[in-house]
């Protein structure tokens, strides 16, 4: 936004990118007795048998399981087992790392979640604090703490709704009215040329392919057990960059990301200044921010 800070934003997938699986395999799985493998056959047969959103057979799957087995199931008790996540390295201390090294290069960074996962769950992590909103699947709790319905559902196509909400500053998930209303480029909160996407397969590419397409950055990362498919991600054209999921300081990804938010605050500084110079001009129209360089 012009005469503004600029905002570098950081949207990340959860599980597989900054914990090393799905959040739910941790404690809320073997709280039911089964092993991750037997409850992701159930949901996802589930699923298919009904023609279902799968991350809503998903979460009718846990209700389910935990109602079979007369098993607490309140949003406390999911937050609690969010506590159990296991993060990659480097990851708990990545945030601040990150938003110090923006400030010494002149922009704010901030970070957000767009995950299929349980938002009870992530705000139950160590690093829940770190991010300026978190979307993911969530239940609605009656008053009396139990889960009713589905509060939001995030698949994966639907997660690029998140972005547009990040874009223009309409975070509030009910406000469907101004996220749909018209409004100019270089009014917009976070550019898309200012947005970094972090996933770890092909569940991101919708997200992947709309920061590549609008001008900003997109990486993968990955574990051994799915690099093969990140790397034909990268041979595919649909991610900019690919690392290990090691978050620590002096890997590839840390100095990759560091040198993206250096083009960024760069390309921020060029831009005021010519949107500077042309207002010194008595022009009424400013350059559009993508198509400057």
């Amino acid at each position: 936004m012009v005469g503004q800070q600029p905002i570098i934003a950081f949207l990340y997938d959860f599980d597989k990118t900054l914990c090393t699986t799905d959040m739910q395999d941790y404690a809320f799985i073997p709280s039911l007795g089964m092993t991750p493998a037997d409850f992701w056959a159930v949901a996802n047969g589930f699923g298919r048998r009904h023609r279902m959103d799968g991350v809503l057979a998903y979460m009718y799957t846990m209700l389910r399981e935990a109602e079979r087995k007369n098993l607490p199931f309140t949003r406390e008790d999911l937050v609690e087992k969010g506590r159990g996540i296991e993060l990659f390295p480097g990851v708990e201390g990545w945030f601040q790392r990150i938003n110090a090294f923006g400030e010494t290069q002149g922009v704010r960074v901030e970070h957000y979640v767009i995950s299929s996962g349980l938002r009870e769950i992530i705000e139950g992590s160590s690093i829940s604090a770190a991010f300026q909103e978190i979307y993911a699947s969530e239940f609605y709790y009656d008053e009396a703490g139990r889960p009713v319905w589905p509060k939001l559902a995030v698949n994966f196509t639907a997660k690029t709704q998140f972005v547009y909400r990040i874009n223009k500053g309409v975070l509030d998930v009910s406000d469907d009215k101004t996220l749909n209303d018209s409004m100019p480029d270089d009014s917009k909160r976070v550019p898309f040329p200012n947005m970094i996407y972090m996933g770890d397969g092909l569940s991101d590419v919708p997200c992947m392919k709309m920061m590549r397409a609008y001008g900003g950055q997109a990486i993968a990362v990955y574990q051994d057990s799915n690099r093969s498919g990140v790397e034909d991600l990268l041979a595919k054209g649909r991610v900019d960059f690919i690392f290990p999921a090691d978050y620590r300081e002096g890997t590839g990804l840390d100095l990759t990301v560091k040198n993206i938010i250096r083009k960024m605050a760069i390309t921020d500084r060029l831009w005021e200044e010519n949107a500077h110079q042309l207002r010194n001009l008595g022009e009424d129209v400013l350059p559009n921010q993508v198509g400057l360089f």
